[in-house]
């Protein structure tokens, strides 16, 4: 492992903004977050940016920590040839730290791969205990850079990435060799790449059926996750924070002249590449194919016409696409596709728009004379919170999406709210609009309480896709055999004069709990959950269930056991509809 070498960066920052200068075709702004979001990129997922993140680390307030991800929709059952990242793609971390929409420091990621013994097809020969380990056969390296006033520095070379997740026998002790994985790499700086579990949650499937919202409005549960099981390659970098700011010093406060950052993260391709029997070559100035910022915008808002050419573009041109902030297609969507379920959304001058995704919210992550550009805006004089909040800055909590982005904020159900006005008034905020979202509310596994934060990617062996409410579920590979399944019923009592009570039975099944309940006089129509705490203080939905017929049944099976269930508060609760969700008619609490 080598650290600190300088070397010329010439003119390839300038050469990046004359090469990313976009014709203006009238297409909305956009960026580049996510899964599959232009169409040249969908072809080339090695390079795919799927999401970036920027916060002040949670148990290193002096540091901020970034996170860029790549390769999405991994399926960790990746044999033979298991994911990686890119040996003929610089991955880069750009920061703009005085808001003129130009990069002042950027941390660039280049990667080489060697495979120990090219007369084998297996990635690893046996159990891999460490990252030297023989049994490991295919092995990448990277480089460690930052870009500083035209000059690229190596901070570290030869650093390791760790083997994929393959299993209980070839790496039994996977969190071990992640660990080994991160790196110190000097001036308080820590580094991890490496595949890890795709962080993000969302429920693609109805978003792209036409905006569709499985139970209007989305904030009680019933989405899918598309992306639980599956993982992504994750750069992670951790920063002193006086390493950021304009004049190397931490703010004094946050309405500080040097305490707001833009980050935004690119990935480049040599110009040229020649394909030739059984191998490959590039050459040629960096070309950038990949970039993203803000969450989600490019997949729901951009034409097709203009995501390629966004994708190649620098922050700096973002102006010529401001009457696409300001006249969003979403919010004509949102109008035709519900109608008088919304407050009618306004569809054009949308300022609050343009604070957000272009200039920052002022007082809170706006620079002083900002460029309007498309990044996410750090302010990193705001201390980590104590209790997350994932609704962020529209649920009270400033450390939280739109200011920067931490993995635990909610952005899909935010972005559909802000989208819907949130941010024009009460009259927004208290209706169906302030309550939009996809029905997923949160990862489909638990995120680290330190560095690189990010969860433990899925394992090849025992994993599970595309499970309601988020949450995933497994079954051991070597379980004893099944025994009796367990049963409890929970009373359902009337509540508000329904004139509806019944009675719920619960049953442990291999992936949960089967739920099924039948409720006497129903009409049909009722949504029901379970919900964490008890009937008389209903918290938030733990699981959505089928909506009760009108014969009075329901039957669901919930990623939940039966002793989870029991041993915590939880209770069942059915609503008078959809239209009228706060109207309880049946609740019963879960016990033993």
């Amino acid at each position: 492992m080598q650290f600190r070498k300088a070397v010329p960066l010439g003119a390839v920052l300038t050469s990046l903004v004359a090469l990313s200068t976009v014709a203006n075709i009238g297409a909305p702004l956009v960026d580049a977050s996510s899964h599959r979001e232009a169409p040249m990129i969908s072809q080339d997922p090695v390079a795919d940016a799927t999401d970036l993140y920027a916060f002040v680390s949670p148990d290193a307030p002096d540091t901020v920590t970034f996170i860029a991800n790549y390769y999405p929709m991994q399926d960790p059952a990746g044999f033979p040839n298991f994911y990686r990242f890119g040996d003929d793609v610089t991955y880069r971390i750009n920061i703009d730290n005085n808001g003129d929409a130009i990069e002042d420091i950027l941390y660039q990621w280049n990667f080489k791969t060697e495979i120990v013994n090219p007369n084998s097809f297996l990635y690893q020969s046996g159990p891999i205990d460490s990252l030297d380990s023989p049994n490991l056969n295919v092995r990448q390296t990277y480089t460690l850079s930052e870009g500083r006033g035209g000059v690229l520095t190596e901070i570290a070379s030869g650093l390791m990435t760790p083997p994929v997740n393959i299993g209980p026998k070839s790496t039994p002790d996977y969190e071990k060799l992640a660990d080994a994985a991160i790196f110190d790499v000097g001036d308080g700086m820590k580094v991890f790449a490496g595949q890890r579990d795709d962080p993000f949650w969302v429920d693609l499937g109805a978003i792209g059926d036409l905006l569709t919202i499985r139970q209007i409005p989305g904030n009680a549960g019933g989405g899918v996750d598309d992306l639980a099981g599956l993982n992504v390659e994750s750069l992670v970098l951790q920063v002193p924070i006086d390493q950021l700011t304009r004049d190397g010093q931490v703010p004094a406060a946050a309405d500080a002249d040097n305490a707001v950052i833009g980050v935004w993260t690119t990935a480049l391709r040599n110009s040229t590449k020649v394909l030739s029997p059984g191998a490959s070559s590039s050459s040629g100035p960096l070309v950038q194919v990949s970039r993203l910022g803000m969450p989600l915008v490019n997949e729901v808002v951009a034409p097709l016409a203009a995501k390629d050419l966004f994708n190649a573009s620098h922050p700096g041109d973002d102006a010529q696409f401001l009457g696409a902030v300001t006249d969003p297609e979403i919010a004509k969507l949102l109008n035709l596709l519900y109608g008088d379920a919304l407050v009618k959304v306004p569809e054009s001058d949308r300022q609050d728009l343009v604070t957000v995704f272009l200039t920052g919210v002022p007082g809170l992550n706006q620079p002083a004379n900002v460029t309007p550009s498309e990044m996410l805006r750090l302010n990193v004089a705001i201390p980590p919170s104590a209790t997350v909040n994932p609704l962020g800055v529209i649920g009270g909590d400033n450390a939280g999406f739109p200011n920067g982005r931490r993995l635990e904020d909610e952005v899909v159900d935010v972005e559909l709210r802000v989208a819907a006005g949130f941010l024009l008034g009460e009259e927004f905020q208290n209706g169906v609009n302030g309550q939009l979202g996809d029905g997923v509310d949160t990862n489909d596994v638990p995120f680290l309480s330190a560095f690189p934060y990010v969860a433990t990617p899925h394992q090849g062996f025992e994993h599970v896709h595309h499970s309601p409410t988020g949450a995933t579920s497994t079954a051991s590979a070597d379980a004893a055999a099944t025994p009796e399944p367990r049963s409890l019923s929970i009373t359902l009592d009337e509540l508000n004069d329904s004139g509806m009570s019944g009675n719920a039975t619960l049953t442990e099944v291999p992936d949960g709990t089967k739920v099924e309940i039948m409720l006497d006089g129903a009409t049909g129509g009722h949504p029901v959950h379970i919900h964490n705490g008890n009937c008389a203080v209903l918290g938030e939905v733990a699981a959505a269930l089928t909506d009760i017929d009108a014969d009075g049944k329901s039957e669901t099976t919930v990623p939940l056991t039966i002793d989870q269930l029991t041993s915590g508060q939880y209770a069942i609760n059915a609503h008078m509809s959809a239209d009228d969700i706060t109207t309880y008619i049946a609740c019963g609490n879960i016990t033993g």
